[in-house]
């Protein structure tokens, strides 16, 4: 493997400030992203009291049907001592879903590990699993690439309730049959038949999405020890039953200084990330019909939509007695993580830097400040066959891109047409054009009325023109296939939609091509977490 730098054109308005503005930070976060923070935010968690045997229980017996590999048991220990966590979070997604889900993990690992050196007390990697999410058209879907253009391949099982992802199950022969299906469009290697066998197997040991996901990436990084726990686990929900308490009793501050802060995030050019309303109770409810959300009215918690009305008492009742019947949402999500933590930093793509920035103030209102906010690795994967098409055409993935492939592409296909035949075909028509013209003189002196039906014959001749002229551009595009393809296969690879490969392809597909040793020889490169897109050579 070989590990290139690069500094994206066009980063997002929050990233930019994020990285390059003091103000800006100071703003709407507790903590500057640099050395000296990390040892403040240690002192910060070592006046705080969490429930680290409870929290170590949970997550042991969340992680046993999974497999808890030796270090990953070294660190519930640490967790329920004295360790502190680096935390980052995905949602389940079909085969772990786009790469920046396992981007994402392994910016936690690697951080933990840097700070358990640097501080010199335990640092645990830790792998938050947004399994409460109910939005199943986000992670019911995988992209891969067929004759260079991306396709998107839904699995189809339709779903009434708006369930959560970790109560979602889903039919496992179907399953199966689309996981194949997937894999038949990677080709066949050396690595092919081990690979399909081992997600086939965890197809069948699981029933939900969110397992389906935790089973493929706890075996991804089992020899890292990363620790997974799912925000929808029952057992979680006991343990998080007085922290509910203090999110109900909070939730008219808390959802006032988040709309005034995103008003002022907003002001700024920033967007509005999260839509806070001004009723917003930050909360969901799980109801017989799905996972609602509750707002404010009048004091209670409510939801018209199904007819549901608590009184503050109700509600409280329901934390401290039936606590599986609530879970958060993007406000109340990263503070309940904290509760239930000792956070010493959290990863984060662009999409949640820009919502925890929202939150600051909430977590003031709690007696908390926030976390240090890191952004995750960022990475493009080169394949062989592409670097190699990269140097025949004498491409940068900057190239790619930029945007210069199709450029270069068109300048091939114009140098490599030649345009008589269309020429010919064009002055045909135009010529056919003159003799109807000259059939529309003669009938016109014969009194004849026939203009409807001479145009129509006149389209007819054009559209087989257009169509051989169709025909003939295809044929060429056929003919010069072999030299044009690198072309595809450059931007399909590295640039697909005009989206970072991170965002639509899974891991398997470069696994299947690359070996099961791609996620540890990933682990081995010399990163540097500066913000600036890493390339590798696969």
């Amino acid at each position: 493997m070989k590990l290139e730098t690069l500094v994206l054109p066009n980063q997002n308005k929050v990233m930019q400030s994020y990285n390059n503005d003091k103000e800006f930070i100071h703003t709407y976060f507790d903590y500057e992203n640099k050395d000296a923070s990390f040892q403040e935010r240690l002192n910060e968690l070592s006046e705080r009291t969490f429930k680290r045997s409870e929290l170590a229980n949970v997550i042991r017996s969340y992680m046993e049907p999974f497999g808890v590999s030796e270090l990953a048991e070294k660190h519930i220990a640490e967790l329920a001592a004295d360790g502190v966590a680096v935390v980052g979070g995905q949602q389940a997604g079909l085969l772990t879903g786009p790469l920046y889900s396992v981007h994402k993990a392994i910016s936690v690992i690697l951080l933990a590990k840097k700070q358990r050196e640097d501080l010199g007390i335990p640092v645990i990697p830790v792998f938050w699993v947004a399994g409460e999410d109910h939005d199943l058209n986000e992670i019911n879907h995988v992209h891969t690439v067929t004759d260079q253009k991306v396709t998107k391949n839904q699995y189809r099982e339709k779903y009434v309730l708006k369930l959560m992802a970790s109560d979602a199950s889903y039919e496992q022969e179907r399953m199966s049959t689309f996981v194949k299906e997937i894999f038949g469009t990677y080709g066949e290697t050396a690595y092919t038949k081990d690979l399909l066998n081992d997600v086939l197997a965890a197809v069948a040991k699981e029933e939900t999405f969110t397992g389906f996901f935790v089973r493929l990436m706890n075996g991804l990084f089992q020899e890292e020890g990363l620790l997974f726990l799912d925000a929808a686990y029952g057992p979680l929900r006991k343990l998080e039953s007085e922290y509910f308490t203090r999110l109900i009793l909070g939730s008219d501050k808390i959802a006032q200084v988040v709309l005034k802060k995103e008003e002022r995030f907003a002001a700024g050019g920033f967007g509005h990330p999260i839509e806070v309303q001004a009723d917003g109770a930050h909360l969901f409810y799980v109801h017989e019909t799905g996972r609602v959300l509750l707002s404010k009215e009048n004091g209670d918690f409510i939801n018209d939509s199904v007819g549901i009305r608590f009184t503050e008492e109700e509600l409280l009742e329901i934390a401290r007695k039936n606590p599986r019947l609530l879970s958060n949402n993007v406000v109340t999500r990263p503070i309940m993580q904290d509760f239930v933590f000792p956070v010493l930093a959290f990863i984060g793509g662009p999409g949640e830097i820009a919502y925890w920035a929202i939150l600051k103030e909430a977590f003031h209102h709690l007696h908390m400040k926030m976390p240090i906010i890191v952004p995750r690795m960022s990475l493009t994967l080169v394949t062989a066959r592409t670097a190699q098409a990269l140097q025949t055409k004498s491409f940068t993935v900057e190239d790619v891109m930029a945007g210069k492939v199709i450029a270069a592409r068109e300048q091939e296909i114009d140098e490599l047409r030649d345009d008589r035949l269309n020429l010919v075909v064009d002055e045909t028509m135009s010529k056919l054009k003159g003799q109807y013209e000259e059939i529309r003189g003669l009938l016109e002196e014969q009194d004849l009325k026939m203009d409807e039906l001479l145009k129509k014959n006149v389209g007819f001749h054009s559209m087989q023109f257009e169509y051989l002229k169709e025909k003939v551009e295809d044929a060429f595009l056929l003919k010069h296939d072999t030299l044009l393809r690198k072309y595809g296969e450059m931007e399909s690879e590295l640039y697909p939609e005009g989206s970072l490969q991170e965002r639509l392809y899974t891991p398997f597909a470069y696994l299947n091509n690359y070996g099961p040793t791609l996620i540890k020889d990933l682990l081995r490169l010399p990163y540097k977490m500066d913000g600036t897109h890493k390339i590798i050579y696969l």
